[in-house]
């Protein structure tokens, strides 16, 4: 039995070698576990706009989704950013990915939000694959970013 369930700070641990593993097959980002971390206790030191979930199993903490919310001027209402979309390897193509989804849509329904998205390592086939069958749809959007 898989349980879909806000994380709490005695997860960083597990969420931390979570984000190890997304991170090390990700182009445009380097595992740090005092980043990763540093940035795990802001999302969970803000539940009014971001949550993290986990995917709680008998043996503990198997995967997690994170969720922020920003405003959005096309939509005129809340839209949610998700992220940290990652499961233990061993755990996929079980629906567990589908219901950390599932999770998050639903909190940021309950938040107002309009819409959900994410973004996805162009060069992760299995991911692209997983978000489409899901029912996600690509955009025309590019992502950009300079480091501050």
């Amino acid at each position: 039995m898989i349980a879909i369930e806000p994380a709490t700070p005695a997860d960083l641990p597990a969420l931390t070698g979570l984000l190890d593993i997304l991170f090390s097959i990700e182009q445009d980002f380097c595992p740090d576990a005092e980043k990763q971390q540093r940035g795990l206790e802001l999302l969970l030191s803000r539940p009014e706009n971001a949550v993290i979930l986990v995917a709680r199993g008998a043996q503990g903490v198997i995967g997690m989704v994170s969720a922020q919310l920003v405003i959005s001027t096309a939509s005129g209402a809340p839209s949610a950013w998700i992220e940290d979309v990652v499961l233990h390897p061993e755990r996929r193509a079980q629906g567990i990915g589908r219901k950390l989804l599932d999770a998050a849509a639903d909190w940021a329904i309950g938040k107002g939000a309009r819409r959900v998205q994410l973004l996805a390592d162009a060069d992760n086939a299995p991911a692209l694959g997983f978000y489409e069958h899901q029912g996600w749809e690509p955009t025309r959007l590019f992502a950009w970013r300079k480091f501050l």
